[in-house]
């Protein structure tokens, strides 16, 4: 019997940076092992070996994937046994709260040979630069980008029936939540469901909405409301005490693409690109907000200016995207330097001792 097994960011390359929500991925977690290291020394390849020895043990798991890299992962968390793994070098660097009691610090710089690294101070000192300033190039891309993408907002938002997006908000709150009113504090967690990463956007809609009984996707265009009325369900559903899944926009981490009640098996979601899906299930149902929020005609009459401000939009995030792909090339020169130092086995020791302690401690709960 397999776990439960979930897939999403806890980090990403957005127009404001790096931005990282690891804070609320890891806050109620009872242990938590965070791994240091440099680049190729097997941080996720570890991580990724004990997710699935505790998925063949029934276990349920997330996976909190890479936004620089879509074949490494960052952490891994046994979301009920409340125990986490979690690569914890720059960028998304984890503050402990209580180090040793439920942080634990691994090492694996253990397993390299520091006087083989040595050799290659000057190359490996050049490419760590290198690398920063594709992903400083990268962020200010991606600033540009959600500079030309409020300009599309603003024809919108200039033609937005703001009455219209209340009622349909209030609608929708009625119909998740009805009268209902839990008698516990509402547990509210923030992921990203996608990335912009080397190879292009990614995300893992599909897989965070597989076992959810009833689908939402707004569709609409840049400015018709879907953040500000996915904020507005959060904040009603936390006002009633429901535990609410909150996934911020990868590339504004500012705006919300979706919102997932698992108490009410309801996941309502932005549905248009870079992450556009369409119903196939006879549950799903389509929100509009173009259609019922937004001045008929509005596509036509500002036709040139969106035609342009679009391209200038896609563009940027194209040239954004590049860097990201540089960045990783480079990082992969960087990761040779570390595997040719590594003693793997060391390595393997490690992964090794952390699955004895990890069993110990379910055998405790």
């Amino acid at each position: 019997m397999s776990g439960k097994v979930r897939h999403y960011y806890a980090g990403g390359n957005t127009a404001k940076g790096f931005y990282s929500l690891y804070d609320s991925a890891i806050d109620d977690l009872e242990r938590l092992y965070i791994l240091k290291g440099g680049p190729g020394t097997g941080k996720s390849s570890l991580m990724k070996k004990i997710g699935d020895a505790m998925e063949e043990k029934g276990i349920d798991v997330e996976y909190l994937h890479c936004a620089s890299d879509t074949n490494s992962i960052d952490g891994v968390i046994l979301t009920n046994e409340k125990i986490g793994i979690v690569d914890g070098t720059a960028p998304h660097v984890i503050e402990p709260k209580a180090p040793g009691v439920i942080e634990e610090y691994v090492n694996l710089g253990v397993a390299w040979d520091s006087q083989q690294l040595l050799k290659n101070k000057a190359e490996i000192l050049k490419l760590n630069e290198n690398i920063a300033l594709k992903f400083e190039a990268a962020y200010e891309t991606f600033a540009e980008s959600l500079s030309a993408h409020d300009d599309i907002e603003d024809i919108y938002i200039s033609n937005m029936d703001f009455t219209k997006a209340d009622e349909l908000t209030e609608r929708l709150i009625s119909q998740f939540y009805g009268e209902d009113l839990l008698n516990k504090e509402s547990k509210i967690k923030h992921r990203f469901l996608g990335a912009a990463t080397p190879d292009g956007a990614v995300d893992f809609i599909q897989n965070l909405t597989e076992d959810v009984e009833k689908r939402y996707f707004i569709k609409g265009r840049a400015g018709s409301g879907k953040s500000t009325m996915l904020k507005k369900i959060v904040t009603a559903g936390e006002q009633k005490g429901f535990d609410v899944e909150v996934y911020h926009c990868g590339f504004d981490p500012n705006s919300l693409d979706m919102v997932i009640l698992r108490e009410k098996g309801i996941a309502i979601f932005d549905s248009t690109a870079p992450h556009e899906y369409f119903p196939d299930r006879n549950s799903d149902e389509i929100i509009d907000m173009y259609e019922y929020c937004i001045t008929q005609g509005t596509d036509e009459k500002f036709a040139s200016e969106i035609q342009r401000t679009t391209k200038a939009y896609k563009d940027k995030m194209k040239e954004a995207i590049g860097y990201l792909s540089e960045a990783k090339k480079l990082r992969d020169e960087l990761e040779f330097y570390y595997i040719e130092a590594m003693d793997f086995k060391k390595v393997e020791e490690i992964q090794q001792n952390l699955l004895n302690e990890i069993d110990v401690l379910l055998k405790e709960n």
